[in-house]
């Protein structure tokens, strides 16, 4: 397996790229349970990837991640050609927090960007430094509240935060809209595009929420062990191929 990214005019840039949005693509060559992909993606653009269960996104985010094995490599090249290895950023599908839990998004936090025991008094360096990351995603208030007492939406705000310390070069997102209410996915689409937008970051993200994919998606990529369809969001749900996969089930517009 192969993962290549490489240069091609695009949002992030006019025929090059930043040093943050400069892989271009993902090309992945045949492994289990995944046939051969090839996924453009330019920099500061949101990507969605769609495709019924067992297609193979979840093996798709792992294989990038390095969490499963796989034969062969995975290169990203800059726009130059030059190999380079980004910083990905990754948010989990839907994590379970015990709600009666005390452990506090500052607890949370810190112990994943710190050493500094959690038990102990927290110096205020490093609280100074949760609340600077939480407000890249407009979280600051969530600081002192306990994980389990977050909605779905506030849960995914910290995710996200975290996902963003240090700045990513590309941001990996597992069904960022499940448990999510009407007004929680907005806010969070919102917030992605501003990210995608200040940071100059690339965004791929996996959704059935297939309504909502023209109002965040640059682009949708139709996946079933392979791509079999790439385009905007009007044209990858109003193919053959879109039909074809979902059995006139959902029809356009639909959410699985």
């Amino acid at each position: 397996m192969s993962v290549h990214r490489h240069g091609t005019t695009g949002p992030g840039g006019a025929g090059t790229s930043g040093p943050r949005g400069a892989a271009r693509g993902v090309h992945i060559r045949p492994q289990a349970g995944v046939g051969h992909l090839s996924m453009p993606q330019h920099c500061g653009e949101i990507v969605a990837l769609i495709g019924p269960n067992g297609a193979g996104k979840s093996s798709l985010f792992r294989t990038i991640l390095g969490q499963i094995p796989h034969t062969g490599t995975i290169e990203f090249q800059r726009a130059g050609g030059d190999k380079t290895r980004p910083l990905i950023g990754y948010v989990p599908q839907s994590p379970v927090f015990d709600r009666g839990d005390p452990v506090s998004v500052f607890d949370f936090f810190s112990a994943a960007i710190s050493k500094y025991p959690v038990f102990l008094p927290s110096p205020r360096r490093l609280r100074a430094r949760v609340a600077e990351c939480l407000s890249r995603v407009h979280g600051e208030g969530l600081l002192d509240r306990r994980m389990g007492a977050l909605s779905g939406g506030e849960l995914q705000r910290v995710l996200l935060a975290l996902a963003l310390e240090p700045l990513p070069h590309i941001l990996v997102l597992d069904e960022p809209l499940s448990g999510v209410d009407i007004d929680g996915e907005k806010q969070l689409m919102d917030m992605l595009d501003e990210i995608r937008t200040k940071y100059d970051l690339s965004i791929l993200l996996s959704t059935h929420d297939f309504a909502t994919l023209g109002q965040f998606a640059d682009k949708v990529i139709l996946l079933k062990s392979e791509v079999l369809k790439v385009g905007t969001p009007d044209e990858v749900l109003s193919s053959p191929e879109f039909q074809e996969v979902f059995h006139l089930n959902l029809g356009k517009g639909g959410r699985g």
